[in-house]
């Protein structure tokens, strides 16, 4: 993603203060929430997939509780950066999705991400009960931070340009 798509991004969400991460999966939706500042992600919940209708009015509802102004959702690139059946079905999903819920949508690499987080669990000793439960949101916190952490960047550099 460039420089130019994810200032576009910033000024677009500037409707609410909060920006939502989402983990697409097959069974399960994971979500995660910024802070009002949009300088820390935090896992919010995990979505089980029933039905396309039901899931977006879940993920409705909670965009309109945390008065979100936009939504970071995690592309499932391969690793060498191609795009195959699964970033299909996102995109998919983010078109079905635009005239239900009106908010400007990022896509965000999430290569790795569930990894890093399984990574991270099994370090911790957490049993794999709790790691199945844990894992699809943490994995949306894991993309929107990496997402808040760009967008930080981008507004540190134009306040350090001289002109």
């Amino acid at each position: 993603m460039d420089e130019d798509t994810l200032r576009a991004f910033a000024e677009a969400s500037r409707g609410g203060p909060r920006l939502i991460g989402i983990d697409l999966g097959t069974k399960t939706i994971g979500l995660a929430l910024s802070d009002l500042g949009r300088q820390i992600a935090s896992p919010l919940e995990t979505i089980k997939r029933v039905k396309f209708t039901p899931d977006v009015a879940r993920l409705r509802f909670l965009c309109e509780q945390h008065a979100v102004g936009g939504l970071v959702i995690g592309l499932p690139l391969n690793m060498d950066g191609s795009e195959g059946v699964r970033v299909q079905s996102t995109r998919s999903f983010v078109r079905n999705l635009g005239p239900l819920l009106d908010l400007p949508v990022l896509f965000y690499d999430e290569r790795l991400s569930t990894a890093v987080v399984t990574r991270a669990l099994i370090a911790a000793d957490t049993s794999r009960a709790k790691r199945g439960a844990l894992v699809d949101k943490l994995a949306a916190a894991y993309i929107l931070q990496g997402c808040l952490d760009r967008m930080r960047g981008l507004v540190e550099s134009e306040d350090d340009d001289p002109f």
